[in-house]
């Protein structure tokens, strides 16, 4: 039997459509085409069985299978759709509004049972913000974050509030996914100096001191994000404060923390500086990769326990995406970026292909793990509007921009439940395609003002970091601890007597120099010429620091941070020689 097709729904302003996915790629005369202009939500079921959308006059339920109309709601103004895990619930939301005399507004928050199609349970809900409530896999459990508490429902009975889980000011909480028990993650912010900390519990278990499974307390929190992994057995929680107080960061300071429901928890130690951009878990719930670190950033795969396996270099990159089945994995550039995108053979770690999707602000995979799209839409680019989508190998097999005067607000393709899919072996050869991928010119690199109409020279503004394994040799497991912490002070010794010798004086350098060390220049000034000759010392040392990571060996956090106060050192001296 054949795998089934996966739909694409695109709204914008022409209206809501289905496309057919691979390999036809055509509109799906199956699902008729709504033409209207204030198509403001849409949303899959759970399992791709169901589609639902409001068009501005009414909310409609569909079937995906034969496009049959199930219900329709007169809700003309829902901005805010969601199916709960087994098609039971329908949630919507609208903007809540009071009356003109200052009266409260009447319930905004409504759901449904998709059998009947009546209502069963009404709710005021102000923000949009975290409107939908939460429900286990299973719907044992529903829950909301009602006036710092979380208010649980069991087996979608909302009459009655079957538990309650109050701290001192709960703002946050995600329920886990897998299997039952469920477990819960609570984000509670600091205040008057005390911390702020993330708990996980298992419900119903919520009294008592010893109730909670784990804790992790940290300053630095104006918000968090939680993301459980697949099999609800751990949680990732970055932490960010809206400002950074040394200067460093525009982006202000983030901070990644791990947290497993056994009790265990530790900061993932990223080496290099900066804002953290991503952080995805693997479908398989052991491993999972964070893109971080100022331009051009660094992306690093942890295991469990919070080690390197690899690491992917540094690159123009802000965002990372597994197949659905975990065996590939896209680091890409989007946004302010160029598009630029790196699939990736995760088992092997084998570079598979690197096409560009430019002016793209939208990615994901397709439920078979082989295509991806990848789209431009407003209000984040008004201009250029258009999907593509494209095979993992980097084949563009199709794309559409929209007409004139035309703008495309939203691409969704049509989920399936685990398994439908199984993952196939990669292959590395591009699959053949009618539609040209477009070719990007090469930018040019910036050059200061006081380096134009100069020379060329081979200065860089930063040096590219290789991908490199992070696991540990085979030799060193057969390794006995005492072999092992022998063999950790031998390479330590070794590397300081290279820094050392780094710190030598060194001989007179000739004009032509090698790697980022620059050539020698005299500027007339005994003093600036001390300076330059001292910055060069570093750089040397710089030099043989990056031997040494190149020939394998792992360096210290201090090492690392010299390495990339490399560019800093070469400006300098370029300043210095310049007399800026």
């Amino acid at each position: 039997m054949a795998p089934p097709m996966p739909l694409l729904a695109v709204r914008g302003s022409d209206g809501i459509r289905m496309i057919n996915g691979p390999p036809i790629f055509a509109e799906c005369e199956a699902f008729p085409r709504d033409p209207s202009k204030n198509c403001k939500v849409f949303a899959f079921s759970k399992d791709g069985k169901l589609f639902g959308w409001c068009n501005g006059e009414a909310t409609n339920i569909a079937s995906t299978a034969d496009s049959k109309l199930l219900h329709t709601f007169d809700l003309p103004k829902v901005i805010g759709l969601e199916f709960s895990p087994k098609n039971t619930i329908l949630a919507t939301w609208q903007t809540y509004t009071t009356g003109k005399d200052g009266t409260a507004g009447v319930p905004n928050l409504q759901l449904y049972d998709l059998k009947t199609g009546q209502c069963v349970k009404t709710f005021i809900q102000k923000k949009m913000q975290n409107w939908c409530p939460c429900w286990s896999d299973d719907e044992r459990i529903c829950a909301r974050n009602v006036n710092n508490e979380v208010h649980f429902f069991e087996n979608n009975s909302f009459d009655t509030i079957a538990n309650k889980l109050h701290l001192q000011k709960v703002s946050d909480f995600e329920l886990s996914p897998g299997e039952h028990p469920c477990k819960v993650a609570v984000y509670v912010p600091g205040s008057k100096g005390a911390p702020s900390f993330v708990r996980l519990y298992q419900y119903p278990n919520f009294a008592g001191p010893n109730s909670a499974l784990a804790n992790k307390s940290f300053f630095k929190a104006d918000r968090v994000s939680m993301l459980w992994n697949s099999k609800g057995t751990a949680v990732l929680v970055t932490s960010s404060t809206d400002v950074d107080k040394t200067g460093a960061s525009y982006y202000g300071e983030q901070t990644l923390h791990y947290i497993a429901v056994n009790g265990e928890s530790a900061v993932v130690q990223l080496p290099k500086n900066g804002p953290i951009y991503d952080v995805v878990w693997n479908q398989n719930a052991t491993e999972f990769c964070v893109v971080y670190g100022f331009m051009p950033a660094k992306a690093t795969v942890f295991n469990l326990k919070c080690d390197p396996i690899f690491d992917f270099g540094t690159g123009p990159r802000n965002a990372a995406f597994y197949s659905p089945q975990g065996h590939i994995l896209v680091l890409a550039g989007f946004g302010n970026l160029r598009g630029q995108m790196e699939v990736w053979d995760v088992k092997n770690y084998k570079l598979i292909s690197k096409p560009t999707a430019s002016d793209a602000t939208f990615f994901s995979w397709c439920p078979n793990g082989e295509h991806m799209v990848t789209a431009t839409c407003s209000p984040r680019l008004r201009v250029g509007n258009g999907y593509k989508i494209w095979h993992y190998t980097g084949t563009l097999l199709h794309k559409y921009d929209v007409p004139e005067n035309t703008e495309l607000w939203q691409v969704t393709w049509q989920p399936f439940v685990p398994g439908v899919f199984p993952a196939k072996s990669i292959i590395f050869q591009a699959v053949p395609s009618d539609i040209q991928a477009e070719e990007t010119k090469p930018a040019q690199a910036y050059r200061p003002p006081a380096l134009r109409n100069k020379p060329q020279t081979s200065y860089k503004l930063h040096e590219d970091e290789p991908p490199q394994n992070m696991k540990p040799l085979s030799a060193d497991k057969a390794l006995s601890k005492t072999a092992l912490k022998n063999q950790k002070k031998r390479e330590a010794k070794k590397a300081a007597k290279q820094e050392a010798k780094a710190e030598e004086p060194a001989e007179p350098v000739s004009e032509t120099t090698q790697n980022n060390v620059p050539t020698a220049i005299t500027t007339g000034d005994p003093e600036t010429d001390k300076k330059i000759k001292n910055l060069k010392k570093k750089l040397k040392a710089i030099e043989q620091l990056k031997e040494l990571q190149a020939s394998g060996k792992q360096l210290e956090k201090n090492q690392m941070e010299k390495i990339q106060k490399e560019h800093l050192l070469v400006k300098e001296i370029e300043d210095l020689e310049l007399g800026v």
